[in-house]
């Protein structure tokens, strides 16, 4: 049998890329997406290393069977994917390949998408997060730091402001915590 794999899933490929086949619509038509909207996430990877390994499309394959079986049902589905560059893994390469983190971060970041591409997946890429981008982590620096600005009161079961911890402890000591 003479038949050019490569060939055929490059022209899919760029079919569904030029179509937006897996791209959201924001202004839905309820006719045509009677059930309205469905959101699907998957773990983003850590771009730590050279490559995919079996075990990320292993875990992205049911999200994926998911989102098409949602789509299939008449929801408009926003399946994104990202890549999770912060932390740990992306410090260790750059340290094993000797290169700056910013740019074996982007390399692999790179490499990864295209390995996805090649997969298939049905993600918008449109809607791709990269927790390295200062337009994501301003978001979770934003959230860390209101939360650091409170605490939780277990009397009153609610998180409050920190100032009020303050006064408590100033006016009443720890002896009510402890």
């Amino acid at each position: 049998m003479d038949f050019n794999f490569a060939e055929v899933e490059k022209k899919w490929s760029k079919r569904w890329t030029d179509n937006g086949l897996y791209k959201i619509e924001e202004d839905i038509d309820r006719k045509k997406y009677p059930n309205g909207k469905y959101y699907v996430l998957d773990m983003f990877p850590y771009p730590s290393g050279s490559g995919l390994h079996v075990g990320h499309p292993l875990g992205y394959v049911a999200s994926d069977i998911f989102s098409r079986y949602k789509r299939l049902s008449g929801f408009n589905v926003l399946h994104p994917m990202g890549f999770d560059a912060f932390g740990l893994p992306a410090e260790q390469y750059a340290i094993e390949t000797g290169t700056h983190p910013a740019i074996t971060t982007e390399k692999n970041i790179n490499y990864y998408r295209q390995q996805l591409e090649k997969i298939g997946f049905s993600y918008d890429w449109s809607r791709e997060v990269k927790t390295n981008d200062p337009a994501f982590y301003k978001w979770t620096q934003w959230i860390f730091m209101q939360l650091f600005k409170c605490w939780y009161n277990p009397f009153k079961n609610k998180a409050e402001y920190i100032e009020t911890l303050i006064n408590i402890l100033e006016n009443d000591g720890s002896d009510k915590f402890f």
